[in-house]
């Protein structure tokens, strides 16, 4: 399996193991600004969404709607949980379709300020990937200083099963 299989079904672990979490958290927790990077636990969530949608609308070529990265996709948890679960599912079968020759190839996009990048589309997956692993530790963080003791989130946890 690809390293990137490898990672997308990873993310979908990760991310099924801290919304876990996350629900646990009183509406009030859940909705305050804890002096991170999006200040919520929410606006955290709903970023790395709108940054997945981002990237898979690039790769795909295809316009799903995102104008700023910290656009509020959904408001409630429970619907930013269940489009979660359908992005998981989205990325990882962007990733099983990708083959070597794919991944090399670059692609040339636009970001949000109008700037223009070509980059290689292994590097761009690279990228998501560890975006959704910089800000679930935040949301890890906050979890923590909230009370609750969030699951360990390394990959070499969820490898284990495989193992």
């Amino acid at each position: 399996m690809s390293q990137y299989r490898t990672l997308a079904r990873f993310n979908r672990w990760a991310n099924e193991r801290i919304y876990g979490c996350v629900a646990e958290l009183p509406e009030p927790a859940y909705r305050e600004d804890r002096g991170a990077f999006f200040g919520s636990v929410h606006n955290t969530l709903n970023h790395l969404l709108v940054l997945d949608r981002l990237w898979r609308g690039r790769l795909q070529d295809t316009d799903l709607g995102v104008r700023s990265l910290d656009q509020i996709l959904y408001d409630d948890f429970e619907a930013l949980r269940a489009e979660r679960v359908l992005e998981d599912d989205r990325l990882i079968a962007l990733a099983d379709g990708y083959s070597e020759d794919d991944l090399a190839a670059s692609l040339v996009y636009e970001s949000v300020d109008g700037s223009t990048y070509e980059v290689p589309v292994g590097l761009i997956l690279n990228t998501l990937f560890n975006h959704q692993t910089h800000h679930r530790g935040q949301v890890h963080c906050l979890l923590t200083q909230s009370g609750i003791t969030p699951p360990p989130l390394d990959i070499l946890f969820f490898t284990k099963q495989f193992v």
